[in-house]
């Protein structure tokens, strides 16, 4: 199932439900031989993991984490697009934590980076997995700290732009939680 057509279900227990399966499926095709010894893995019946009975390597599903980020000045909030991405609608920034690196981190990070501002008062919004990508997204509301002019990373945003509350698009879909904490600033549910 493609990102846009999850997307648009409108019964998202059903399609959350034949993503979960997807996802586990190819981790479970991905990861049919032990990478310390090459002898086929075993699957455990007592926890959702990969053993080698050779060596004993024992190998879990990847999930990542990866961080989304509000980011707000006062009635404003930060929308960006993606650059040379087929997904075209307003979202939000976002990224990969990096090894020693705490979530908190990762978004004063990946402010910077993607459109060069600093952030304050990071305050945690709620969890999702990601099948798509294996990843677990970390949903984080940030206040803007100092100059709100935006540098953009071209090579990963085409957009961002400072929309107040008023003019903010309604998202008609509860899906993903970009689309969530957009709509929750919107109607100034952030808190």
């Amino acid at each position: 199932m493609s990102t846009n057509r999850f997307l648009s279900e409108k019964k998202y227990w059903r399609s959350f439900a034949g993503v979960i399966g997807w996802q586990l499926n190819r981790w479970y095709c991905n990861h049919r031989f032990c990478s310390r010894c090459t002898k086929p893995l075993k699957r455990s019946e007592k926890e959702r993991l990969l053993y080698c009975e050779s060596c004993g390597l024992i190998v879990y599903p990847n999930i990542s984490p990866c961080v989304i980020v509000a980011v707000y000045d006062g009635d404003k909030l930060l929308l960006t697009k993606y650059a040379n991405r087929e997904y075209r609608n307003y979202a939000l920034i976002a990224g990969f934590s990096e090894i020693g690196e705490s979530l908190e981190q990762t978004v004063r990070r990946e402010v910077m980076e993607e459109v060069g501002l600093k952030v304050k008062n990071i305050r945690y919004y709620k969890s999702q997995p990601w099948p798509f990508t294996d990843i677990i997204l970390a949903g984080f509301f940030a206040e803007l700290d100092g100059n709100d002019s935006i540098r953009l990373d071209e090579d990963e945003l085409a957009i961002g732009i400072w929309l107040p509350r008023d003019e903010i698009p309604e998202v008609d879909s509860n899906i993903a939680l970009t689309f969530e904490m957009i709509e929750a600033f919107r109607t100034q549910k952030k808190e």
